[in-house]
């Protein structure tokens, strides 16, 4: 089991570099950020991380195809990729629902998984050759070419997915890998990865070598209550972009969260918390001191064929930053790192 950094990219620049700096040198296999008009720009950030780091992968998870030209991405991440020696990927999806509808995009009509296919394969395509030529429903380049030229014989392009079935059956057949959000329940990954494996099957490909990744809500400390409460206070924000069904496959009824959801979308955000029942916070996040996040990872997603726990860590900056609510008992980005290499990452050795 592979362990990584999922980090929102909104602290003071000199503290995120320090952070993936230190998830660097504590062994995280990866640091990814989101590719979102809302934080700050993650491939500048990690071009300067590149250069500060040994071993640690970077790049953006996901990046929204809706919102950035894919032939740009694919130039951006050839160029992470000469900049960290070889240690760039990417990670595409249509995007946040919440975010596209800010830029008066409509994700209903706009055929995401379509173009989200479409796109993987201009990224791949240029990212292998350097040039392409397609005719696409979507993207059309007539010998478009690029010097931006990768270390690595073959970045890592993997796909996002939520909602499925054909999404993880996607990702399977056409990428090196899916990443699956938001979800905590052995039963929403053993969902995720039955169709992942058939859509590698369905390409000749041993589904056992892609990465199958679980990015979750992360909050721990030597205090139990206080990142359960840090993880509660960003649910209802993370789950406002939940599909009914995967919600439904995470235990929680829609219903349940509609009033937090609603209360969120007006922009009261501490209503929306105060909504937020804890026993459904439990549900939709990774929380609690080490030891309960370890049971909680090695009893519903280890078992389920997931090889990588991607850890959107939730501190006391983050909340203060979305809420405006002050926790300051919560453990910081580099001490919830820290618990994570020592009493969490050992039992996956």
């Amino acid at each position: 089991m592979r362990f990584s950094y999922a980090m929102l990219p909104d602290y003071p620049v000199n503290e995120s570099l320090a952070a993936i700096r230190l998830a660097d040198e504590l062994g995280f296999h990866a640091c990814y950020a989101a590719d979102e008009t809302w934080h700050k720009d993650l491939w500048q950030l990690f071009a300067v991380a590149a250069g500060r780091t040994r071993t640690i992968r970077l790049g953006p998870s996901v990046s929204p195809v809706l919102l950035r030209e894919p032939a740009l991405i694919a130039q951006a991440a050839a160029t992470l990729d000469e900049l960290s020696g070889g240690r760039a990927e990417v990670v595409l999806s249509s995007g946040n629902f919440g975010l596209l509808a800010q830029h008066g995009i409509d994700s209903a009509r706009s055929r995401p998984l379509s173009r989200v296919k479409e796109a993987h394969h201009v990224v791949r395509t240029l990212l292998d050759h350097g040039s392409i030529t397609h005719q696409g429903e979507f993207h059309s380049y007539d010998g478009l070419f690029t010097f931006a030229r990768p270390v690595q014989n073959r970045v890592p392009v993997k796909l996002g997915a939520m909602r499925g079935p054909k999404s993880f059956e996607a990702a399977g057949e056409l990428s090196d890998g899916c990443h699956h959000a938001l979800s905590y329940s052995r039963e929403a990954y053993e969902y995720a990865v039955r169709h992942i494996r058939a859509g590698a099957e369905r390409a000749g490909k041993d589904w056992t070598s892609l990465d199958i990744g679980a990015w979750v809500v992360f909050a721990t400390g030597p205090d139990s209550a206080q990142a359960k409460e840090a993880a509660r206070s960003m649910v209802g924000i993370y789950a406002s972009s939940m599909p009914e069904e995967q919600l439904h496959r995470n235990g929680v009824e829609p219903g349940a969260l509609k009033p937090v959801i609603e209360a969120i979308g007006a922009g009261d955000l501490a209503r929306g918390i105060r909504l937020t029942p804890p026993e459904i916070a439990d549900r939709l996040s990774i929380a609690g001191t080490p030891e309960e996040c370890l049971e909680k990872i090695r009893t519903q997603i280890a078992p389920t064929g997931v090889n990588h726990v991607i850890c959107a860590v939730t501190d006391r900056t983050l909340v203060k930053a979305f809420t405006g609510r002050d926790l300051p008992d919560v453990a910081d980005v580099p001490a919830q790192l820290r618990l994570v290499h020592e009493r969490i990452m050992p039992a996956f050795a």
